[in-house]
Parts: structure tokens; C-alpha cells; sequence
């Protein structure tokens, strides 16, 4: 293989009650991606779209990985990259972890698919901390694995795969404003209460146990976040606004994607996915802050590859 491109998925992360522990990919928006080999070795950004973001290939997440990959196996031979953003830099749904995945994907299919998932997720949280400063795990896993990850541990690594529900839909609605990661870790406690934890860790298995028994009830009531989500939406104007709308249309639970500004709805069925999605349209259209919207099915395979030769 001489040439690859790939679809790399956008993901939310937390899923309210997983704080940096759960994620899933999404369908309807993602990175598109070229490979090129090339004789020369090394990597080379040839064009970007979509986004404002470095040709410096050891400042770019894409570019690092795809180096680090080559380094790492020795390659003979050097990858010329095109990026092309599907969805905004900072908008809660792993912009950076999109690339940083699909790029660790791209360069291990062209190595003859030498990496396993699990090292190719270590590789793309290289890229994370060359884009935000920390290696976490929870968006790039879920863009590589697909659907529905747990972080189980970091030393050593463990990714869980989760199911995924056959009638689960995501409803996103993404405010053009700005909220810096760093500025949504640091509004975070530094301690909390065991009462708290004990509900926060309860709500985590609960969901994860309505995900393996497609409990829809149980994955509604376990969709609560007391730890992180009262701190963090005072960053996202009008969050309780959008949540209750989604609620009262239908949704299973509503909360930050990432850390935000992003919000993300859970909901069983399109019918319902549909209510969600103009409930939260028309609670939003009169703030005055203008908004991007999807509606989108959990993407199961993550990766995908649209043309190889």
C-alpha cells in the first residue's frame, strides 16, 4: 500500500458521570486524512483545511505521531500527510485527539498494520501531549477502537471496549465560544467528598452495566455527573437551558462533551433523537451566540478507511 485515506471520528469524553475514564465515537463528523509513502524518509505536511493549525511537524499532533510511528519501526521509507478538519479546534469533541488517532491508524496501516490498537493508542496520546500537554486517553482510545471505551487504568494501559445499544443516538449542540482545557481543569476541586465519590463511581456502573444490558432506564439514571459538571458549566452560557430541554423532549441524560463548550444529549431511537435535537435548537436560537448542531448514531468501528491503493 502507497497511498491511504481515512475518516478519523470525532469523540465525547466524560460522558458525564466517566470523568477521563469513558468516551465514544460519533458517526456524522471527523477528520479526513491522506497517506502518501514516499521515498524520502520522514514525515511532511503537504496541506491542511478546516482549521488553522502548524505545519511544524514536531508541534503538529498529526505529524509527531506519524514520526514517532516511523521512528519507532524503523521504517525505510517517509509518509507525506494531508489533514483536512471536519469539525472546529476546541469545540469539546477531540479535535486533537481526531488527528492524533487517525494519524497513529494511517502510518500503521502503511507499516502493514504492525501495531496493535492498544499501542496505537498509546501513540496518538503522544499527540495529545504534544497538542494540549497531557497524554490522556479517553478520546483518542475511543477514536481508534471505536464505540464506547473504558480507561480502565493508565500504568499499565488498559482500554475496555464497551457495547453499544442498537438504538443509542447522540444529539451535540456545539456554541462558538471558547472554552481553553486548561481553564476547565483548573475551576476543577482538588478534593472532593467520599459521599460524592461513592455516587460518582455507583453512576459509572451503572452505566456501563445498562450498556452491556441495553438498559436504557438504567443508562438514563446513571447519566449524572456530580463532581465535574457543576463546576464546569458556569464556563458554557446557558448549559441548564439546553439540558433541561433535552431532557424534557425525551433524552436519556445531557451533559459537557469533553470540557465543553460542547453539549452532548443520549437518546434511544431517532424519533426521539429528532424531538431532542429542535427542543435544544430552539432554546438556543435566541441567546445571540451562534451554534453548530448533528445528530449522530455511535460509530462502532471508529477508523475507517475510504480509499487505498
Amino acid at each position: 500500500m502507497d497511498y491511504l485515506k481515512i475518516f478519523a471520528p470525532a469523540t465525547v469524553a466524560n460522558v458525564s458521570c466517566g470523568f477521563d475514564s469513558l468516551g465514544f465515537a460519533v458517526d456524522a463528523i471527523g477528520d479526513e486524512m491522506t497517506f502518501t509513502k514516499t521515498t524520502a524518509k520522514g514525515v511532511k505536511i503537504t496541506n491542511i483545511t478546516g482549521a488553522n493549525l502548524t505545519y511544524n511537524v514536531d508541534e503538529n499532533a498529526a505529524s509527531a505521531v506519524v514520526k514517532k510511528i516511523l521512528n519507532e519501526a524503523n521504517a525505510d521509507f517517509g509518509i507525506e500527510l494531508t489533514i483536512h478538519k471536519g469539525f472546529s479546534p476546541g469545540s469539546g469533541l477531540g479535535s486533537s485527539a481526531a488527528s492524533a488517532a487517525g494519524a497513529a491508524f494511517g502510518a500503521n496501516q502503511l507499516l502493514g498494520n504492525i501495531y496493535s490498537d492498544l499501542e496505537l493508542t498509546k501513540f496518538a496520546m503522544f499527540g495529545e501531549e504534544v497538542a494540549c500537554g497531557t497524554p490522556i486517553a479517553d478520546n483518542v482510545s475511543a477514536a481508534i477502537y471505536g464505540g464506547f471505551v473504558l480507561v480502565r487504568s493508565y500504568n499499565p494501559l488498559e482500554i475496555i471496549k464497551l457495547p453499544v445499544p442498537s438504538e443509542l443516538r447522540v444529539v451535540a449542540i456545539h456554541p462558538q465560544v471558547e472554552v481553553k482545557t486548561k481553564d476547565a481543569r483548573e475551576v476543577l476541586p482538588t478534593e472532593i467528598a467520599l459521599k460524592d465519590a461513592v455516587t460518582q463511581w455507583a453512576n459509572v456502573g451503572g452505566l456501563i452495566s445498562g450498556l452491556y444490558s441495553e438498559n436504557y432506564e438504567l443508562i438514563s439514571n446513571s447519566l449524572v455527573d456530580i463532581i465535574i459538571e457543576p463546576h464546569r458549566k458556569k464556563l458554557i452560557p446557558h448549559f441548564d437551558d439546553v439540558k433541561n430541554a433535552a431532557i424534557k423532549a425525551g433524552a436519556l441524560g445531557a451533559g459537557i462533551s469533553g470540557s465543553g463548550p460542547t453539549i452532548f444529549a443520549l437518546c434511544k431511537g431517532d424519533e426521539i433523537a429528532n424531538k431532542v435535537y429542535k427542543s435544544i435548537e430552539e432554546s438556543y436560537k435566541n441567546t445571540g451566540i451562534a451554534f453548530e448542531m448533528f445528530i449522530s448514531k455511535v460509530n462502532h468501528e471508529g477508523m475507517k478507511i475510504l480509499k487505498q491503493n
